[in-house]
């Protein structure tokens, strides 16, 4: 929380209440003084007519021309007064709203940062701290082939973490800036399959279990962008799943000529009201603070782009009885070509490896 905020919104709402009173006290005497000016002019027109004709009688005067202009005139200033008020009390509404609303959004905004830099700073230190940890033990100690050969490969898997991290951010980042996906014929079925054999080989305690229905035909896609975009939802799916649970990869080809993946797991789920919000940059269930899990925020963002760049749709649905289902459909002919980013893909990777 952003301090001195709560005390600015309070402040806020303690002048715009000082505001509708103070409104509704001079429309009020505004009435008040129309009708008694009214009542004034009313009795000087009366008093003149009566002086000029000594038999004028009630009805006589109030259906005078005099009379009759006077009362138009008043009803006018009045309909005047209570159309101004009404147009002050709407805009005050929507006033506070669109406050309200921005200031949610700050809140909101300034969360997610405070989240990012929670996670940023551990997800950093955690690989570099395994990987100065590894270093500093092949320096000191003389190790048999079976501790080197473990050490090595805790340190290569820290080594991807952080690889990955840093891509992740790159991308991100890109996505902001000008995102074209090179378009190039895939076979989706193949390289879901890829995927799934990758995650599986660094989450042997999880089973993932592919399945394709029926014949896949090729689309035009970003390979580097797709893959992100099955990786993360797959790592995701096994990252949020309970423990001796399995992770189902699903492919099929639709007759309205679009290709569906499926990615279920089995796992905690997603609350209804997080479901919007999962796709925003930074955006991550709960807090920094009592969470477990790893991560940055980023991974469903970058799905989300990327699924959008390739005129697809994303969405999340619960699973019975628990767990959530990431579907994603995909158009297999896409109306625009994208431009031409192979070697910006490239640099991308090139800057990253490690």
């Amino acid at each position: 929380m952003v301090k001195g905020k709560p005390q600015l919104r309070l402040l806020s709402y303690g002048v715009i209440a000082y505001m509708l009173l103070a409104f509704t006290w001079w429309s009020i005497l505004l009435f008040t003084k129309n009708r008694d000016a009214f009542a004034a002019k009313r009795e000087y027109i009366h008093l003149i007519m009566a002086a000029q004709d000594n038999e004028l009688t009630d009805e006589a005067f109030y259906t005078s021309p005099q009379y009759t202009t006077l009362e138009n005139a008043y009803r006018r200033q009045e309909w005047m007064i209570l159309g101004e008020a009404l147009v002050f009390v709407v805009s005050l509404v929507i006033g506070v709203w669109l406050i309200n609303r921005g200031y949610n959004k700050e809140m909101l905004a300034a969360q997610q940062r405070r989240n990012f830099l929670l996670s940023i700073t551990h997800e950093l230190k955690s690989p570099i701290a395994s990987i100065r940890l590894v270093l500093e033990t092949f320096r000191k100690r003389k190790l048999t082939d079976s501790q080197v050969g473990k050490l090595s490969n805790n340190g290569l898997k820290e080594a991807e973490r952080l690889n990955k991290l840093v891509t992740d951010l790159l991308l991100s980042a890109k996505l902001e800036i000008a995102y074209a996906p090179y378009m190039e014929p895939i076979n989706l079925a193949i390289l879901l399959e890829e995927m799934v054999y990758k995650v599986q080989e660094k989450s042997p305690k999880t089973q993932i279990l592919f399945h394709q229905d029926g014949s896949i035909p090729p689309i035009k896609g970003d390979k580097p962008g797709l893959t992100s975009v099955f990786i993360n939802l797959l790592e995701n799916a096994v990252k949020y799943s309970h423990s001796h649970t399995a992770v189902y990869a699903h492919i099929e080809a639709k007759q309205d000529q679009s290709i569906v993946i499926e990615i279920t797991d089995n796992g905690i789920g997603i609350p209804d009201k997080e479901k919007k919000l999962i796709f925003e940059k930074f955006y991550r269930v709960g807090s920094e603070n009592t969470r477990t899990t790893k991560g940055t925020g980023l991974g469903l963002y970058i799905v989300n782009e990327i699924i959008r760049a390739h005129n697809g749709n994303i969405q999340v649905l619960d699973n019975a009885p628990n767990g959530t289902i990431f579907k994603i459909t995909l158009p297999i002919k896409h109306s625009k070509p994208s431009h031409n980013i192979t070697q910006q893909t490239q640099n991308i990777e090139e800057s990253t490896k490690i």
